[in-house]
């Protein structure tokens, strides 16, 4: 019988399903830029910021095209469009800690089956904004999807890392983010004043989130379910045998099954592991440090802060057309991640990060450099450009794929729901929490910025370098020992310092 670690076109099919909902995220993510000053005139003319009467006295025209005197910039306009954007992570925070009761309630497929039901809600709501208010519309879309976000930020990693191969389980993991990126790009792209984004179609713009949801539903019954789930959840062994031969072909599954119910034992051993349980062991308490630190690098390495600051240092770079040059950095984003995709069962998980933090700190160096120069050196603009390019390129390298998918290996069966939606509640947290201080930290810094990043990226990198094991090629089992070594080596330190050298083989194979 063949091995079963081959790529069949059910699992193919199975994990493209899946990567649906990361493509949706995004795109959601990505969307609500470009339209910003349309959507903002439109709440201005909702909120009778606007009328044909203000519009005539300061010579405007009355068209749907015209201009709004100063309604983007009204205090309530401002307000309304923040919460916009905010309302979305706050959306994803709170439904994150949902992840592992819908994943385990009906299984990862129908949980993911179910929560399609909010992103057509939510498009629904943005697409038809125009036939009420559209600022209650598009706030109250952009909280529906966020809640939808957050669920399937863990649901799909949580899948694909329960269905994919050893051998592929890295390549396979990145593709989520490799979906979050193409999302990014595509609404980029079409959110283009000459495609949507502009004063007619930009409800359509916004619509198309809830798209992806409607061909994923579809889909899904075609997927099977995760094998360890049926097995170690359920208690079904044929029904997670019958799962395997679909996912893998006809080969041996006997060592796959005796894993999962030497998982199954253990997990049955244990109470069954909460949110709560699980901040409080001290059994898992590295492995979610770790989980938690990954997360945190990814968020406040300041990728965020780059997105948002390059159209400005593109414009002083003397690019006629900065937005395309922004789109240029998403085209990158997503060649880097192809990179990541074919890189991360080769090089490793930790290896990766590893370069990524490292490159991103040498970059936010530069970009320091080059902000603070560039007045006096035109060729110093040049510089800042190249290392945004740089900076996405190391981050999509290993910082931003590997948080995601490293979580559902660190974890056995009993604690991993719990673990995932704690890490994507930390996740979204400090996403929300950059959106909201980094303007403040951008006056109070000034160019001086990513000096802050740098520090904090070298700390990743410190962290990481010393905590975080290797777990390429490992099962469950064997990551699970790296820590039980580690818990072990520091409750009773040996004297011949044998354990510590097993360990520290284990960390750096």
């Amino acid at each position: 019988m063949e091995s079963g670690k081959q790529l069949t076109g059910t699992l193919a099919l199975a994990v493209f399903t899946a990567a649906l909902s990361s493509l949706q995220y995004g795109y959601s993510l990505g969307v609500i830029n470009a339209p910003q000053k349309v959507i903002e005139k439109h709440y201005g003319r909702s909120l009778g910021l606007w009328s044909e009467k203000a519009a005539v006295l300061s010579g405007n025209s009355t068209e749907e095209g015209g201009e709004i005197p100063e309604a983007g910039q009204h205090p309530t306009v401002i307000m309304y469009w923040s919460l916009s954007v905010a309302i979305f992570s706050i959306g994803g925070m709170l439904s994150s800690f949902l992840v592992g009761f819908v994943g385990d309630l009906r299984g990862r497929v129908k949980g993911m089956l179910m929560v399609n039901i909010l992103a057509v809600a939510a498009g629904l709501l943005m697409g038809l904004c125009k036939m009420w208010k559209p600022y209650i519309m598009v706030i109250s879309g952009r909280a529906v999807m966020g809640l939808y976000c957050g669920l399937t930020s863990g649901l799909v990693p949580m899948y694909i890392g329960e269905i994919a191969p050893k051998a592929y389980r890295g390549a396979l993991g990145t593709l989520h983010q490799l979906a979050i990126v193409i999302g990014i790009l595509i609404s980029q792209v079409i959110g283009l004043d000459f495609v949507f984004g502009n004063d007619e179609y930009w409800p359509l713009l916004l619509g198309l989130s809830g798209a992806p949801a409607v061909l994923q539903t579809f889909m899904l019954p075609l997927c099977p379910e995760s094998p360890r789930y049926l097995y170690i959840v359920q208690g079904k062994e044929q029904e997670a045998r019958k799962s395997l031969y679909r996912l893998k072909g006809p080969y041996d599954a006997a060592p796959d099954l005796e894993e999962m119910r030497r998982e199954k034992e253990e997990a049955d051993r244990e109470p069954r592991v909460s949110i709560l349980s699980l901040i409080r062991s001290s059994v898992y308490r590295q492995q979610l440090s770790v989980a938690l630190m990954m997360h945190l690098s990814q968020q406040l390495s300041g990728i965020n802060a780059i997105f948002y600051y390059s159209t400005a240092i593109f414009t002083r770079a003397g690019v006629a057309q900065p937005v395309f040059a922004t789109i240029g950095v998403g085209v990158i984003n997503t060649l880097f991640t192809l990179l990541s995709v074919a890189l991360v069962d080769r090089a490793g998980r930790r290896t990766l990060t590893l370069v990524g933090l490292g490159g991103m700190c040498c970059c936010a160096v530069a970009m320091t450099v080059g902000l603070k120069l560039q007045n006096e050196y035109t060729w110093m603009s040049y510089v800042s450009m190249s290392a945004v390019f740089l900076f996405v390129s190391f981050f999509e390298i290993g910082p931003g794929p590997i948080p995601w998918f490293i979580v559902a290996e660190l974890f056995s069966q009993g604690p991993r729901p719990a673990a995932i939606a704690l890490a994507g509640c930390c996740n979204w947290s400090s996403n929300f929490l950059i959106g909201m201080t980094f303007p403040y930290i951008q006056t109070w810094l000034d160019t001086y910025v990513f000096i802050l990043f740098a520090v904090l990226l070298l700390g990743f990198t410190v962290y990481i370098y010393f905590r975080v094991p290797e777990t390429k090629g490992k099962s469950f089992e064997e990551i699970a020992s790296v820590f039980n070594k580690g818990r072990k080596k520091s409750a009773h330190p040996p004297e011949d310092g044998t354990e510590l050298q097993q360990l520290k083989t284990s960390t750096d194979a």
